[in-house]
């Protein structure tokens, strides 16, 4: 992709950038309201497949289930990887169900097996067919498909806009960010019952941290006044927050400090301030420093062309409709939501924590799923969230005490009590998001 510098993004905390149109709690429950969504936006956008490191080889393949569609993406002889409804061209038999590697694909009812490129190549009975041998004329119905991040993605739209045009401007925004190297240490795919509108909702603000994610404040500011809300006509948007201690919440003065702790592991001496104060905000100078000058010998390549900001910042970032990557130092950590194939009261929420390697480390901190060896992880972990039940090895995380929420949410959005929401300003991307959402949905968008 060629980059650019970004666009100046909209204030997400400007209500005057919205239209004001109501969040109506039908809109995650009404079967009428998913079906809209299949036909005018799921249908439409680009959806990730999996990752380019789960295919390296030709013949590597990953397979996505999206709703009731399957999509296989194709590792080819030359390097380039191309996209495959999972669908027979004899009778519709679908073929494969996971990720896997092969030198065909290969339908196991009738035994019709198509090369890399999707060409049919061996038929039973090639001469019984009155239309003529079916090999080398039939294919496998390929979409468009592309890479970014170290992400495989496809749309199933045989027209609009390209990869690039549709992610624009969040990889000029990321350009610095070596994506593609980052390890994924830890895979969930988690069913909730709750509608999937309802991550990219609770995504969209940090008004929320404060009550449900109280170990957050100690080592990111999410101060009102803090924050930075930015969005983007298309409807990605992020919140860039300081990873610094809040000079609103505090932890009492017995207990460690997790802040304390990173100076520390650079270098600073947490004691050499005068003031609470001075430890938070001269301490994440000095941090920035700190890393600057040591990240080569310390081996963290990754912060060769990061700036101050990413250095030591937290850009939480949402790619509309559904997809949301926070973007740390030292993790990428990647959060989806996908509709139940069914119920509109229900979704897939997936989990990938990443890490950049670092030189000599052998386990990494990922933020969301706790100490992880630093290696692929072979396989997702699908599991129930069963009111935590499911994930009990994530109690306690932020993920976690967001999907404690989750239910609670979809409920209430079902009672008579509620018509719209009342939002505050540093919620105004929860609005936006919904506004670009209708405007697919109304045909306003490619």
């Amino acid at each position: 992709m060629t980059l650019h510098a970004p666009p100046p993004p909209l204030s997400g905390r400007d209500p005057a950038n919205l239209r004001g149109d109501a969040i109506t709690g039908d809109r995650y429950f009404s079967s009428e309201f998913a079906q809209r969504e299949w036909d005018m936006l799921w249908t439409r956008i680009w959806h990730i497949a999996g990752r380019t490191a789960e295919m390296p080889e030709p013949g590597d393949y990953v397979v996505h289930n999206f709703m009731k569609e399957s999509v296989i993406c194709i590792r080819q002889e030359d390097g380039s990887v191309r996209a495959f409804y999972n669908s027979c061209a004899h009778r519709g038999m679908r073929m494969v169900g996971q990720s896997s590697s092969a030198d065909m694909i290969a339908c196991p009812y009738h035994g019709w097996r198509y090369g890399l490129d999707g060409v049919l190549v061996h038929a039973q009975d090639p001469e019984d067919f009155p239309q003529g041998n079916p090999c080398g004329k039939l294919k496998l119905r390929e979409l468009r498909c592309d890479t970014w991040g170290g992400f495989v993605w496809y749309t199933m739209a045989e027209q609009g806009p390209s990869l690039a045009e549709y992610l624009a401007p969040m990889p000029d925004v990321y350009r610095n960010y070596p994506m593609d190297t980052a390890v994924r240490v830890a895979w969930y795919r988690i069913a909730l019952n709750a509608n999937w509108k309802f991550v990219t909702d609770n995504f969209s603000e940090s008004y929320h941290t404060r009550t449900a994610h109280p170990q957050v404040p100690p080592w990111i500011d999410q101060d009102v006044d803090t924050a930075r809300h930015e969005m983007w006509p298309s409807g990605h948007g992020r919140t860039v927050q300081p990873m610094r201690p809040s000079l609103s919440d505090r932890l009492p003065e017995h207990l460690p400090h997790p802040y304390k702790m990173i100076l520390q592991a650079w270098g600073i001496d947490p004691d050499s301030y005068a003031s609470y104060e001075d430890l938070a905000m001269q301490g994440w100078l000095d941090l920035k420093a700190a890393k600057r000058r040591l990240w080569k010998e310390r081996g963290y390549v990754h912060y060769e062309h990061m700036n101050d900001e990413e250095l030591t910042d937290s850009p939480h970032t949402v790619i509309f409709p559904n997809v949301t990557i926070s973007f740390l130092p030292d993790n990428l950590v990647f959060f989806r939501s996908e509709p139940h194939p069914d119920d509109p009261g229900k979704c897939y929420f997936d989990l990938w924590c990443m890490a950049f390697p670092v030189e000599g480390q052998e386990t990494v901190e990922s933020i969301m799923a706790g100490p992880r060896p630093l290696k692929e992880a072979t396989e997702c972990e699908h599991r129930d969230f069963d009111a935590g039940r499911g994930i009990p090895e994530l109690a306690g995380q932020i993920v976690y005490q967001d999907m404690e929420l989750a239910e609670g949410m979809q409920a209430g959005l079902h009672s008579k009590g509620y018509q719209d929401a009342y939002l505050s300003a540093q919620e105004t991307r929860v609005r936006f998001f919904h506004e670009v959402l209708n405007d697919w949905l109304e045909g306003r968008r490619p």
